[in-house]
C-alpha cells in the first residue's frame, strides 16, 4: 500500500490515513468504512448536511454538535463519530468527501483490491455493479471495489477510472465528439 508520498501529501489524505490506521489497529475497518459510505450518501442526498461541512458561516463547536447529534440517526460506529468530530474541531468538513474517497481507496489496497471510480447516470442496481465488477476484474486481473456515483450531468452511459486509465462511454462525450466532427 503506497502511503507515503502520494496519499499523505494532501491534507485529506492524512486524515484519511490516520483514520484507516486507528481503524486498521481497532480492528474496525469494515465498520468504519460502511459508516463512512453511509455519510457519504447523507451528504450527496441531504443539502443541509452538505451546507454545514461546507459552510464558513457554522462555527466549528456548532457543527461538531450536530454531527453527534446525528450519527446515531446515519448508523454510524463510535470511531467515525469521534472522527467527525475531530474534523469538525479541527475546522476540516470541508474535506470529508475527500476523506471519505481516499479512505475507501485505503481499504480497497489493503484488501488486494483495485478500485474503479464509475460515474453514471443514475444509480446502478446490483446485478449492474456485479457485472461491471466482474468485467473490469477480468481486464485486470484483480478484485474489483466499485465506487459509484451518480452524475446526470453525463445524460446517460458510464465513465469508468481504474487507475490511470479512463473509459468514457458516456452519452454526453459522445455528442460533444460529434458536435466538433460537424464542425469540420
Amino acid at each position: 500500500m503506497e502511503t507515503s508520498g502520494g496519499i499523505r501529501a494532501s491534507l485529506a489524505g492524512r486524515y484519511a490515513s490516520a483514520l484507516f490506521d486507528l481503524a486498521r489497529d481497532e480492528r474496525q475497518i469494515d465498520s468504519v468504512s460502511g459508516s463512512l459510505q453511509t455519510v457519504r450518501q447523507a451528504l450527496e442526498s441531504n443539502d443541509d448536511l452538505k451546507a454545514l461541512t461546507t459552510s464558513p458561516l457554522i462555527r466549528r463547536a456548532e457543527a461538531g454538535k450536530v454531527l453527534a447529534a446525528i450519527a446515531p440517526a446515519l448508523n454510524a460506529d463510535p470511531l467515525t463519530t469521534n472522527f467527525l468530530g475531530v474534523l469538525a474541531g479541527n475546522g476540516r468538513l470541508r474535506q470529508l468527501p475527500e476523506v471519505i474517497r481516499i479512505f475507501g481507496r485505503l481499504v480497497a489496497d489493503h484488501r488486494g483490491e483495485t478500485t474503479a471510480e464509475v460515474t453514471s447516470a443514475h444509480p446502478l442496481d446490483d446485478d449492474q455493479v456485479a457485472a461491471l465488477k466482474a468485467q473490469l476484474g477480468s481486464r485486470v486481473g484483480r478484485d474489483i471495489a466499485i465506487d459509484a456515483r451518480v452524475d446526470p450531468s453525463i445524460l446517460g452511459g458510464i465513465v469508468v477510472r481504474l487507475g490511470s486509465q479512463m473509459i468514457d462511454a458516456s452519452i454526453r462525450t459522445k455528442l460533444n465528439t460529434l458536435a466538433n466532427a460537424m464542425k469540420g
